[in-house]
């Protein structure tokens, strides 16, 4: 069956934001030492500062987008080859 990419482009984006939610916490709760989410979201998410207002939702931002970007090339890739290999 096809992919529709509006579900799975909002599916993604919602997911991304859900992770990087999950990440802050976990580097919230956890001592800096024992991980690098600061470092790792700084180098992934460009404009992010850790513990700053402006920082989160450009995170949340930014998360969103990486996923709908995600379910935008990703959709047609898979429908066409599920077209081409799946059509009976």
């Amino acid at each position: 069956m096809p992919l529709n990419i509006r579900v799975v482009s909002w599916s993604a984006g919602i997911f991304f934001v859900i992770s990087f939610v999950l990440c802050v916490l976990y580097g919230l709760i956890v001592p800096q030492k024992l991980h690098g989410m600061q470092n790792f979201l700084e180098a992934v998410l460009p404009a992010f500062k850790w513990l700053s207002f402006g920082g989160f939702v450009i995170g949340l931002v930014e998360s969103f987008l990486y996923g709908v970007y995600i379910g935008v090339v990703f959709v047609p890739v898979y429908n066409f080859f599920y077209k081409r290999w799946c059509s009976v």
